[in-house]
């Protein structure tokens, strides 16, 4: 194509991530006509964290019929929160029904991607070397594609098996865990669903813990061929329940966030009555998995499985830190060493580190990590000043505690193509006094949530920053992105 000032460009758009994102952008594109387009993804298969998270159980903790495209509602899901497999199922059918396979370069890393300000297009790098160009750059690589490992002493020394849950050795299915003594260190939203699976073949388990988390009961249940024969022709029935989860399973908790809520306390006491019902008889434990911080200051986990994991006779709950890893143990600040075959890390994600490690460099040659120093910050999540025509996906303060992130990405790609047909010329800039005033509301409403509380969570940064979530209900977001305000952004 050529651009308005006649350079050619090899792209109008490039889409970096094809997960739920990118991919959502690539068939907005579609839909609305724009046919230059063209999906980069490191993977050997589109998914994002839905292809790289194999572990045992793993599973999304959102109601299936919210977890998922607005328009590509799906009859056919299995159970209420549906498993990974399901998830990348979808993902695939939504590839093959916009016929995306052109656009999608996979197993193509890009690494760096700077602005040319006199052809006012992106130039990309991928890590083969190769260059690419386009008008319109998106970042669709997610919050939580990188796994985060604890910086413990000796953890490369250690002989046996050891891997982080997002990188799991396919080598290792439950039943391989039979007759080992394992050590899982950390107890998040991935342990949550790895641990019981394990746990029944394991001979011993070592939960190392950190910090308790708040549970809640999943009250998980399958569709059966009647629900789901129901929801594929029943109208209004798909949307009826993808209504009901947005709003009484999804809006409803945001309440639960404000600090000293009476929603908040109420469900502290309802999950502190599921934990004493769960483990009647061990108050040692019960005291181990108590957390010491108000509801919604961690994400609150799901679990059904969880806390009779934990309770198993050939479970131990470890709260001492970890200060080192042996050859073949694990060391805690008491001197004591377990000794273990297998360790396995469910540590997170370093979902405070956005768009790392690609080097991105704006007008004036401004770098964004160097931008970024201090907290990501953007305005709406998605524009940066001194990056013209970028936006991002899933950015900063658009994450979710309490609804369906895929509401936010179908805002932020509807926002997207405003500016993209709105903005001929070929260059889109937020302004900095734009974002001072989108950030400084952000910090105030952030202020008044238990987010903020003592805590440390991976919404926050090391110096105790919430970059990640959105303080208000989903439905705000999708108001205030409903319609570009050009007064908000520089003169082409």
């Amino acid at each position: 194509m050529t651009t308005a000032r006649g350079h050619q460009v090899a792209h109008d758009v490039a889409i970096v991530g094809a997960g739920f994102s990118g991919l959502c952008m690539a068939i907005q594109l579609k839909r609305g006509g724009v046919a230059d387009f063209v999906v980069f993804d490191k993977g050997s298969d589109v998914g994002g964290v839905w292809r790289d998270n194999v572990y045992p159980g793993c599973g999304c903790d959102v109601p299936s019929h919210l977890y998922s495209y607005s328009f590509a509602r799906y009859s056919g899901w299995s159970r209420a929160y549906p498993k990974q497999a399901e998830i990348l199922d979808y993902l695939h059918q939504c590839v093959r029904r916009w016929k995306l396979g052109p656009h999608l370069r996979l197993e193509t890393e890009i690494v760096a991607a700077e602005w040319q300000p006199q052809e006012r297009l992106w130039r990309l790098r991928d890590a083969a070397g190769s260059e690419h160009t386009a008008r319109v750059l998106v970042c669709g690589v997610g919050q939580l594609n990188r796994p985060r490992y604890p910086s413990v002493a000796g953890r490369e020394e250690f002989a046996g098996a050891a891997f982080h849950s997002a990188e799991w050795d396919a080598q290792w299915p439950p039943e391989a865990f039979a007759g080992k003594d394992v050590a899982v260190i950390g107890t998040g939203a991935s342990a949550v669903q790895f641990v019981p699976e394990i746990a029944r073949y394991a001979q011993r388990l070592y939960v190392f813990q950190r910090s308790a988390n708040w549970v809640i009961p999943k009250y998980d249940y399958t569709f059966g061929p009647l629900a789901r024969s129901a929801f594929r022709r029943v109208p209004g029935l798909r949307l009826a329940m993808r209504g009901f989860n947005y709003a009484v399973l999804g809006e409803a908790l945001l309440y639960s966030a404000i600090a000293g809520s009476p929603l908040g306390r109420g469900l502290q006491k309802f999950s502190k009555r599921y934990l004493d019902k769960q483990i009647p008889d061990d108050p040692e434990l019960r005291a181990k998995l108590t957390p010491d911080f108000p509801i919604g200051c961690k994400r609150i986990l799901i679990s059904d499985d969880w806390y009779p994991a934990l309770a198993r006779d050939n479970v131990e709950v470890v709260t001492e830190a970890v200060t080192e890893v042996t050859s073949g143990a694990v060391r805690t600040e008491d001197g004591r060493e377990r000794d273990v075959a297998v360790l396995v890390y469910g540590t997170g994600f370093r979902a405070t580190e956005f768009l790392a490690p690609i080097e991105i460099v704006g007008r004036g040659g401004v770098r964004l990590h160097d931008r970024w120093r201090e907290g990501a910050t953007a305005y709406l999540g998605m524009a940066v000043p001194e990056f013209p025509n970028m936006f991002l996906l899933y950015g900063p303060s658009t994450n979710l505690g309490h609804n369906s992130v895929v509401y936010m990405i179908e805002s932020q790609v509807r926002y997207v193509m405003g500016w993209l047909q709105a903005a001929r010329d070929g260059q889109v800039e937020v302004a900095e006094e734009a974002l001072a005033a989108y950030e400084a509301t952000i910090r105030r409403l952030l202020r008044r949530t238990a987010w903020e509380a003592g805590c440390s969570s991976w919404y926050k940064t090391a110096d105790g920053r919430v970059v990640n979530n959105w303080p208000l209900r989903s439905f705000r977001y999708r108001m205030a992105t409903r319609r570009p305000r050009a007064r908000d952004f520089l003169a082409p």
